[in-house]
């Protein structure tokens, strides 16, 4: 059967579904795989530190239902073999042709899903419910959203020429849709992939520019972008396409960031090749005259790539990571981030910088880092801070809170970029799109164990202050 590009591309998981791989090779963006709080050795200053991350009173800023759910929800997530029972059900219920089974089709399943799963990670199915999420996100004090239209491709049959007009033309309309409903400062998240089967096969094929269509429609929608004020942000998918992703977006960086970092690029630290790339492009971009925007994660295709491409270790995983970003922040070579030939006595050039993390302790040092430039009255890169909606608010509210507290005026102190990002679509195209991206990051679900601990004792903080006890 002749495949297409889709927003969600339904599968058949069988009993072992999260156990063996259950898909064909396909692309979504690049999921960020997070890892919990490790004792490492800190880079960052040890004066004037930061709030300690995960402080409780933080959480304040959230409704007890949303800690409820959140709780609910990592109970299930850390824990593998109910995770795995639970999404095996969402899948025959998505897959489901009966009207009792499918949410899309029985209201009192709909209803309960769109409280429930969709509530927790989506923005919603349409650009009234999407803006309302992200007022109320900027309500509570981040600085907006990472909003990702839920478009996949699966690499199947090759494209005709009027497939691959119309899945261009399916990833226009979304594409422009999300800049639509996005508003000033936020980013726009999206994977070139999602272009169709014909971009795939480009990127694969020794990094072979877009097609002239492609082209334009990508160009129609970063000028749109870039009038709004918005970012935009493309994500790392397997390594084998990441050289067609570098050239691509670089090249547009040369035609939209000589003032300001409006495209990022997104750099896995978990590839030992990323720490040289990323010395390359930086420097490249001093070179040409543009602005890179750096988007920094730990990588989420570590599976999918052979063993002696990657870091051997958690530890050294975070070493890399926070060297990095040591590096970038301080604008200064080290260790990790070498300068290359001609650029020892150099500054690190000039970019904007996305810490894309649920790890506490590299936010921690990053905090650190920028508190003590702020307190210096030293120079300071544009830096922002993204987690998913739904996962790591113990973290988010921590930014959120540091954010607020900064007075009008002030200065001498950094006030720190909080983002959620959040995929929106309709109901069936999220629930697809985000059961995939679980699947890809079983190790990050595995570690929201440190959420549900902290909303569980959020909510007997809250029981103990409702009957006097506290």
């Amino acid at each position: 059967m002749q495949s297409r590009i889709q927003r969600t591309a339904i599968r058949k998981l069988k009993p072992s579904a999260f156990s063996q791989t259950p898909y064909t090779r396909r692309h979504v963006h690049a999921g960020k795989q997070y890892h919990a709080p490790a004792a490492i050795a800190s880079q960052a200053p040890t004066s004037h530190d930061a709030p300690k991350i995960g402080d409780l009173s933080h959480l304040s800023c959230l409704s007890t239902s949303s800690i409820l759910r959140t709780y609910v929800i990592t109970a299930v997530s850390s824990n593998g073999p109910l995770r795995n029972a639970v999404f095996l059900l969402l899948r025959k219920m998505l897959d489901s042709k009966s009207m009792f089974l499918n949410p899309e089709k029985n209201k009192a399943l709909r209803w309960i899903f769109k409280r429930t799963f969709y509530a927790q990670f989506c923005a919603g199915e349409n650009k009234q419910e999407v803006q309302k999420s992200v007022e109320k996100l900027k309500t509570m004090g981040y600085t907006g959203a990472v909003l990702e239209y839920a478009l996949e491709v699966l690499e199947t049959d090759k494209a005709s020429a009027a497939d691959t007009a119309s899945e261009i033309a399916t990833w226009k309309k979304g594409m422009l849709e999300t800049v639509e409903v996005a508003t000033e400062g936020d980013f726009i998240g999206l994977k070139w992939s999602g272009l169709g089967r014909q971009a795939l096969e480009n990127l694969k094929n020794n990094s072979a520019p877009p097609t002239p269509e492609m082209s334009a429609a990508i160009h129609e929608v970063c000028d749109l972008a870039f009038q709004k004020g918005l970012y935009f942000l493309p994500g790392a998918e397997e390594e084998y396409v990441n050289l067609g992703l570098d050239a691509w977006t670089l090249d547009l960086m040369r035609r939209y960031n000589k003032e300001r970092a409006f495209m990022y690029n997104t750099y896995q630290v978990v590839l030992l090749t990323t720490p040289d790339k990323l010395a390359s492009h930086l420097v490249t971009a001093h070179k040409e005259g543009f602005i890179p925007g750096v988007k920094i994660v730990r990588g989420a295709y570590r599976s999918y790539e052979p063993a002696s491409s990657l870091t051997k270790t958690k530890e050294e995983t975070d070493e890399v990571y926070d060297g990095i970003i040591d590096a970038l922040l301080k604008r200064k070579w080290n260790s990790i981030l070498k300068a290359p030939a001609g650029y020892e006595d150099k500054p690190v050039p000039e970019h904007a910088v996305m810490l894309a993390t649920h790890n506490a302790v590299s936010i921690q040092k990053a905090l650190s880092i920028r508190r003590e430039q702020a307190l210096n009255g030293q120079p300071m890169v544009e830096c922002s801070y993204a987690q998913l909606q739904g996962m790591a608010d113990e973290i988010s509210c921590e930014l959120v809170q540091a954010s607020k507290a900064v007075a009008a005026g002030q200065k001498n102190v950094d006030k720190p970029r909080a983002y959620k990002a959040a995929t929106w679509g309709t109901l069936a195209e999220c629930m697809n799109f985000l059961m995939r991206r679980a699947y890809e990051n079983q190790d990050a679900m595995e570690r929201t164990k440190e959420t549900q601990r902290a909303m569980g004792s959020e909510l007997m903080r809250r029981w103990k202050a409702g009957v006097g006890l506290s």
